[in-house]
This record gives structure tokens, sequence and C-alpha cells, in this order.
């Protein structure tokens, strides 16, 4: 047994999915308790902000940072959003258009949404992001590898694209839409973490079903044990169908009360989204708001 299938069959993360959906109904109850200007207000500065079309051009993404840079001005009573995220070929258009002090440049690369693409070209992919200025660079962990159990092969990749990034932050996408039950969920989790992952993060929105409360329920309660084995606090980033406020509060919800307060900060809770930035302000504003 190689290290990385001792480290799945040490947990005591639950794989029962009737326990999970029962958890996170429990774990809801308290949802009503941070459906406030405050927990708007966070959910905002820890947005992804997120755009990942086929019509993605040079001007395109150069106005969708201006929006950015305008906010702070257009809105200073309110937190920006944590980061931009756009295809790894657009981190210079970014970080040359960027005027917002704390907001990171995010791509999304290696074989993204896939990751069914040589080594060599998730790697150049990562390195030419990060050359071009890239803060954050999210991946998708290859499901097939995981599926098939070739759990050294999975993280030995991760592992090189985390070394390639040169202290950019890692996130690794599990595509848990595609994993759907919660076993699989937590050996893709634990894998991820054991490879350096910075984030774990729940899906592309492109191919698969988006995020899931049960999964983010699995990915939160292996971030706790994984971080009282070793101390390494590893964030959790919820993507893929996130659209309302009211979804937001509830992913929020999930995290404060299996990780606690201590993940409450950009550096451990994003969420990947195009629409809920709007969607957000409207609700701190208290009318339809159309701004990014």
């Amino acid at each position: 047994m190689d290290r990385y299938h001792e480290v799945i069959a040490k947990s005591r993360v639950t794989v029962n999915d009737a326990e999970v959906k029962a958890e996170v109904a429990r774990i809801l109850e308290k949802k009503s308790e941070y459906e406030t200007p405050e927990v708007y207000r966070f959910l905002l500065g820890s947005i992804d902000l997120t755009t990942l079309s086929t019509e993605d051009s040079e001007s395109s993404v150069t106005r969708f940072t201006q929006r950015v840079n305008d906010f702070e001005n257009d809105y200073p009573q309110y937190p920006h959003v944590a980061a931009i995220c756009v295809y790894s070929n657009f981190a210079e258009v970014v970080r040359t258009n960027l005027d917002v002090e704390g907001v990171d440049v995010c791509v999304v690369a290696a074989g993204f949404p896939s990751s069914q693409t040589f080594q060599a070209v998730k790697v150049a992919d990562v390195a030419l992001a990060r050359e071009a200025g890239a803060d954050e660079i999210d991946i998708v962990l290859n499901v097939g590898m995981l599926l098939d159990g070739n759990y050294e092969e999975l993280s030995d990749e991760i592992i090189e694209l985390k070394h390639t990034a040169r202290g950019a932050k890692l996130k690794v996408i599990l595509e848990t839409g595609c994993l759907k039950t919660a076993e699989l969920i937590r050996n893709a989790s634990i894998l991820a973490m054991y490879s350096d992952a910075d984030f774990i993060k729940t899906s592309t929105g492109k191919i698969y079903s988006g995020a899931s409360l049960e999964a983010a329920y699995v990915m939160c309660r292996c971030i706790r044990e994984y971080y009282e084995t070793t101390g390494r606090r590893v964030g959790f980033k919820a993507a893929g169908g996130v659209r309302s406020t009211e979804d937001a509060v509830a992913y929020y919800t999930i995290v404060r009360e299996v990780l606690g307060e201590e993940w409450l900060d950009a550096d451990h809770f994003r969420i990947g989204a195009s629409s809920l930035a709007n969607n957000i302000l409207s609700s701190l504003e208290g009318s339809p708001v159309k701004y990014f």
C-alpha cells in the first residue's frame, strides 16, 4: 500500500451519502443567522469574479478588468472582489490593466476543464501563466487517474504543477459533479491536499453539474481532518452554479460551521462566479444592480 492509499484508509470522514445529506440539512438550520449585511459584504470580498467564455478577447477582458477598477470608486463602502479569474492566455491582460490593490490575477490552466492533455503541456501552461502575472492558478484533478486508483501518478502531477507555479496559489478542482459519491469526493480531497494544493475547489462549471452543499461538506470535513493531522490550513472554493445571495450564504454556513471563523478570509474561502457579485450587490443595495 502506497502512502496515498494509506492516508485515505486512515481517514475518519464519513462516506455515507445519507449521513452527509442529513448533516448538511442540520447545519443549514443555522443559515438564517448569517443572512446579514456583514456576511454579504464578506461574501462580496470572497468572489473570484470569472469570465470563461469562448467569446473572451483582449478587449472584452480589458473591459471586464476595468469594471473592477471602477467599482472601487463607485462603491467605496463595499469590499472589492478577491480575484479576477480568466483563461491563462489573458493573465497579462488582467495584470496590465488591473489597478486595484489586493485583487489577485487568477487563471484556469493545465488542460482546463478536462485535465486531458500531455503533462508537458500542463506544465508549460502553468509556467507561462505565472510568467504573465498570475497570482493564483486553478487546475483540474485528473479524474481518470483517480477512478483507476492511480493515486501516485495523479499526485505527482499536481506536485509538479505546484512547483511550476513558483509561489502562486494552486487551487485544485475536484469536479465533484462527476465524482458524485461522498467516498470519491473524500478521496480526491485528500489526494489534492497531500499533493500541496493551497485550495480545493468543487467544480469547473463547464461539463458536469456544479457545486453542491453535500460536496462542500465532505470537502470541509477533509480540510478539517487534514489541518488537525498536519497543521496546514487549506482553503475551500465553491464554483459552478453559485449564483444567488442565498446560495452563497449556504456555502458560508457550511464553512463556518465545519471549519470555523479561522477559514473566513480571502486566503481560505472563495466563491468562483460571474453573476453572483451583482446579486450580492443587489442584496446590499436593496434593489437590482447590474454592475459587472
